[in-house]
């Protein structure tokens, strides 16, 4: 039995081996940029009709296809660039650089726009939205600046907490379970004045990509989504600027060639001025924000690109002369572009973090600072091996400093002694590796693996608990409570108080039923070792973030997906549908009455619990054509629960302690039921375009009191379960108009008129609902809190 199948080895390998020899291959690679700034093009699709395959731009602009010898047509095409047919010789390795040209709109043509945003049928990644920053200026938002975490609120698994408020929620997932990456780097607050603005600049942006769910392997640190966007790199041909100047802010932007065609810069700010007008009103408050994009590019030779990039943004907010916040993030990239052969590909990153928190309360006599920062260096590579196979793989090391608070005194005369919460150290290594693999014509996978080691490393004091708990339960009244230490240790900061190490596997696919038609399917392991402790729907930022450690375990999540997409009409329209299933481990939830503000000890309200979302996603969209648009649905629950601690029983309680809500599942502060939104947008003419969304949604889950008792003369309401009510439904209808004046043609200077007019049917929309005793009358009653009635807005946009 043994001979023949050696025998059949050996046949074997001689024919594969003369089948490989008899059909010489040859690769192809090279860089595909804009002609007109040399700008490189993240996902311009590169396409051999003959032999239906292809291959995408890598974020760099870098292609790389490898065939057998013979003479092929290639098709290239991109959003908004006319398509590029060429026919090749392939008898020896080329490098073609491609230059595409951006489609010029003719006034009785119909001209497609938005294809980076069409269903990619063939391809396993799935749960991924992708808008074009076309799109993106198009939607009204308030007070007519662009932005870009509020045009993502218009698709569907994606939500926030309200008006005015910080991040968003991705399939039911807090806002700190998104990463948010801008040229790689993290940013821990990606909001302006509290959330009605975003800190990314229109102007300075080139790519945005949201992964909600198969999120690929080179990604990890966060268990809901990843928000990547991308920086421009500067036109390397000719100075340009753009500019636009807003009801509450204005912006400018800068770039060009510092060597033509070698070496280009862009450098953009943003600031709102609103506040100036308050004193003639005779008001002290100041609320303002400013930020600042840089980058720098330089290209060495055909094998060699390094880039410099920077943002630094500020809110500032004030009241009176006795109170001032002051928050923002600070990030710098320095990247190097390595080309090793013309099948390998590499990427070195250096990368500083830094978020800031300051605080000074001149009545109190004290200034307080916080914050924290990250040093990450990694180093990604990218193998196209053929034209059926191609390895992603990497390595990443994040060290952390976590500053909790300092109090210093703001003058000589104030009392306040000077104190620093301790602060904490962490260290976080992954390695990974990701493969995207066309099995058959009709089989395509994308399937890998991370590996993830987190270090809790020494810090100056650390309480040591009875029994190793610091939070103790009393079983006469029920309640949690902090525990008292009963010691101290002061471990060096080279030591090690607590690791973690997990491996998160990935595994994507998608199944061609046709050219229009496939269904994909996807199973995502991630692990997030960072928590920002906040008690609040909505995020603030006076909220910290603390490392996992010996109290606090690292966050773990098992996603499931199953999806249907389709083209329409060769693309005119698209569908897509996506069921989803998330199970989360280790969310950590506060006992009643926690205290996380200046909290030396946060062990000591911190329970960890159980975390479930799920639901059904539709999206239909419509591509081309004068009218453009999409309709975007959601249907989920998102849920957790924090059962009492062991011993517990077989229905996962425990029987000597209640838990959170006697243990039984809750709904979070981010689970909203429906969701549903409507974009459109319809080009009239070459002078006036159209834009409207409309949202409707379940109100957010509150707490409402229950009943209440009278103490000392006081009147004490008390509350029931956690998030057992809920407001009012969210409904909302903006709309915008875009005046382009005729004389823009054949000018330099271009210039548009941006009218808009947010919440057109001035809905008044509940932040919170507070009870309180009528003054007059002495009868209990409930007081709504807006945020926005009608809005408009008139912005001023130009180029040149």
């Amino acid at each position: 039995m043994y001979q023949p199948l050696r025998q059949f080895v050996i046949i074997l390998f001689f024919i594969s081996s003369f089948c490989l020899f008899s059909q010489q291959k040859y690769t192809f690679n090279g860089t595909i940029t804009e002609a007109s700034s040399n700008e490189t093009l993240i996902g311009v699709t590169l396409l051999v009709p003959e032999i239906n395959t292809g291959v995408t731009t890598n974020d760099y602009g870098f292609y790389s296809l490898t065939l057998p010898e013979g003479d092929y047509q290639i098709r290239l095409s991109y959003l908004g660039y006319q398509d590029i047919v060429q026919t090749i010789s392939l008898t020896q390795d080329l490098r073609i650089n491609f230059e595409m040209v951006e489609e010029v709109e003719q006034l009785d043509e119909v001209v497609v726009t938005e294809d980076v945003e069409k269903v990619n049928i063939r391809k396993p990644q799935m749960s991924v939205n992708t808008l074009s920053v076309q799109t993106i200026k198009k939607i009204p938002v308030i007070l007519g600046e662009a932005d870009v975490i509020k045009s993502l609120l218009l698709l569907p698994g994606v939500t926030s907490a309200g008006e005015a408020s910080s991040g968003f929620n991705v399939r039911g997932g807090a806002a700190d379970q998104n990463l948010i990456l801008l040229d790689e780097a993290t940013i821990f607050n990606s909001s302006h004045l509290f959330g009605f603005f975003s800190v990314f600049n229109p102007d300075a942006i080139k790519d945005v990509k949201l992964f909600k769910g198969g999120i690929p392997s080179r990604y990890g640190g966060r268990v809901s989504s990843v928000l990547e966007i991308f920086q421009k790199e500067g036109n390397s041909n000719k100075f340009h600027m753009t500019g636009g100047i807003g009801a509450v802010a204005s912006r400018l932007l800068a770039e060009g060639p510092i060597v033509k065609d070698k070496a280009a810069f862009l450098i953009g700010g943003r600031a709102s001025y609103a506040h100036l007008a308050l004193p003639l009103f005779d008001i002290p408050n100041k609320a303002y924000f400013y930020d600042l994009n840089a980058k720098l590019n330089y290209k060495i030779n055909e094998r060699n690109n390094i880039y410099l990039s920077g943002y630094f943004g500020r809110d500032v907010f004030s009241i009176s002369d006795s109170f001032e916040n002051t928050y923002g993030n600070s990030v710098v990239n320095f990247r190097w572009n390595h080309l090793f052969s013309n099948k390998l590909f590499s990427n070195l990153s250096l990368i500083y973090s830094d978020y800031y928190y300051g605080l000074e309360l001149d009545f109190v006599g004290f200034k307080w600072n916080s914050g924290i920062k990250n040093f990450n260096i990694k180093y990604d590579l990218k193998h196209y091996l053929s034209e059926k196979l191609r390895i992603n793989y990497g390595l990443n090391n994040i060290y952390y400093k976590f500053n909790p608070g300092k109090i210093v005194p703001n003058s000589p005369e104030s009392g306040i002694v000077e104190e620093q919460l301790i602060e904490k150290y962490a260290n976080e290594f992954a390695a990974y590796v990701d493969v995207e693999h066309n099995v058959t014509q009709d089989l395509s996978l994308n399937y890998g693996l991370r590996f993830s080691y987190f270090m809790r490393l020494g810090q100056d004091e650390l309480n040591v608990y009875e029994n190793n708990n610091p939070v103790t339960f009393d079983p006469f009244l029920l309640i949690y409570k902090e525990a008292e230490p009963i010691g101290t240790i002061n471990p060096g900061r080279g030591e090690t108080l607590a690791s973690f190490a997990n491996l998160e596997p990935r595994i994507s696919l998608a199944y061609t039923l046709n050219p229009d038609n496939s269904f994909k399917a996807s199973y995502t392991r991630l692990s997030q070792y960072l928590h920002l402790l906040s008690n609040t729907s909505s995020p603030t930022p006076l909220d910290v973030w603390t490392p996992s450690g010996p109290f606090v375990k690292p966050q773990l999540l098992d996603q499931y997906a199953l999806g249907y997409f389709r083209n329409i009409k060769n693309g005119d329209y698209s569908f897509e549908t996506e069921v989803f299933y998330k199970d989360i481990q280790n969310r950590i939830d506060y006992i009643d009455g926690a205290n996380l503000i200046a909290n030396n000890a946060i062990e000591q309200v911190i329970l960890n619990g159980t975390a479930r979302a799920y639901g059904l996603e539709l999206l239909f969209r419509k591509n081309q054509g004068k009218f453009q648009g999409w309709l975007a649905y959601t249907l989920s629950r998102s849920e957790q629960r924090t059962p009492g601690r062991a011993p517990v029983e077989d229905n996962g309680r425990s029987n000597l302690e209640t838990g959170i809500n006697l243990g039984e599942w809750y709904s979070t502060p981010y689970d909203k039921t429906h969701d549903f939104s409507v974009f459109g947008s319809y080009t009239l003419n070459k002078k006036w375009t159209f834009n409207s969304n409309f949202i409707i949604q379940t109100g957010q889950p509150t707490n409402y009191p229950v009943g209440q008792f009278e103490f000392q003369g006081i009147v004490v309401p008390y509350y029931g379960l956690r998030n057992q009510e809920r407001l009012p439904d969210y409904h909302r209808l903006d709309i915008s108009a875009t005046l382009t004046p005729k004389k823009n043609e054949g000018r330099n200077w271009k210039s548009e008129w941006v009218f808009s007019i947010y919440n057109v049917y001035n809905r008044m929309n509940a932040a919170s609902i507070n009870f309180r005793e009528n003054q007059d009358t002495g009868v209990n009653e409930a007081v709504r809190t807006s945020i926005f009635g009608i809005v408009p807005s008139v912005t001023y946009n130009f180029k040149f």
